[in-house]
Parts: C-alpha cells; structure tokens; sequence
C-alpha cells in the first residue's frame, strides 16, 4: 500500500503556532500511510492579484499551486481572526480560483481556535464552492485549543487526539473514492 501524499496547510503565520503542531502531529503519527507536506509559507504569498497573469505569477504562487497538484488530498488546520478565516490562508485559497486545482481535491478541515464555528462554517464554504470533495467527517472544530496543546506542542487531550483520527482516517477513505460526502 502506498502512502498519501497530503498537503498539510497552516493558516497561521505564526511560529510554532497550535495549528502548525496540529499538523505535525498529524505527520508524526500517520507517517506509515502518509506522506505529509507541511506548507509553513503562507506569509510568503503576495497579495491576490485577479489579474495576474498565468506567464507571470510571483514563484510563491507557481510552488504552492504545484504542491496542491501533486497531493492526492489538502488538510487545513487554521485559526479564526474576527470570526472569520485569517487573511494569509483566505488569501492563499484565493491564488486557486482561476484553476481547477481543488476540483474534486478530497479536503479535510480543522479550526483550532478559541471559539471558531464561523471559520469553519467559511472555510467549509468556500472549499465547497470551488468544488472540493469534503467528507462529512473530515472537519473538526477544536475550541479552546491553546488548553488542549502543552509548550512543546504534544496534544494533551485524548478525545481531539481520537477527533483528528477521525478528520485523517475520513480524508484518506475519500482519497480512495470511499468517502460520505454531504
């Protein structure tokens, strides 16, 4: 059996950040099945010019659409800003809207913030606008994350450790055509 190449997307720009553990975790303990590449560039993509042109865009934005292409599936584990997505990740998803990139890319979701029901309510949205597969089990909602990670970054609450597995376990089924999708 081969392992799953899955982009693994940090909507924080901030180092070290709960999230960004969030997805090392996920590399850690699923690295027999997948092959994660943890995207930590997001503050490195300019700002969404709609008229940028295909011949012309900044490199940034060649390698992060390459890395979406290549993965057989894309996991987001994000923050929420002002009840809604920080800027960097609606940014980044935003350089993808000319191109067919998450078309049928199978999608998982994971909102680690302190409240976050309207980021992930927004990021379920826009993935399922731009014609994303999202299992109805491939998004969690982590709330009061910064209580449920310790200063090293080792998740200290078995029940959102038994929550991701259920995200990574329904991202890969989907990635085999045998998702539930909504």
């Amino acid at each position: 059996m081969s392992r799953k190449k899955i982009l693994a997307i940090s909507g924080s720009t901030r180092k070290s950040s709960s999230n960004e553990n969030i997805l090392r975790f996920v590399a850690k303990t699923y690295a027999q099945w997948l092959e994660v590449d943890l995207y930590l560039e997001i503050a490195q993509l300019p700002h969404f010019a709609s008229d940028a042109d295909e011949n012309e865009l900044p490199d940034a934005v060649r390698n992060f659409r390459r890395r979406i292409e290549r993965a057989d599936g894309v996991l987001f584990c994000s923050p929420e800003y002002v009840y809604s997505l920080p800027g960097s990740l609606k940014n980044a998803i935003e350089w993808t809207v000319s191109t067919t990139l998450f078309s049928n890319k199978p999608v998982g979701m994971i909102i680690a913030a302190a409240s976050g029901e309207k980021a992930l309510e927004s990021l379920h949205l826009i993935m399922t606008t731009i014609e994303s597969v999202v299992d109805k089990e491939a998004t969690l909602l982590i709330k009061g994350v910064r209580g449920k990670i310790d200063g090293e970054g080792h998740i200290n609450d078995s029940m959102v450790r038994k929550e991701i597995d259920t995200v990574v376990q329904s991202l890969m089924r989907t990635i085999d055509g045998k998702g539930s999708t909504e």
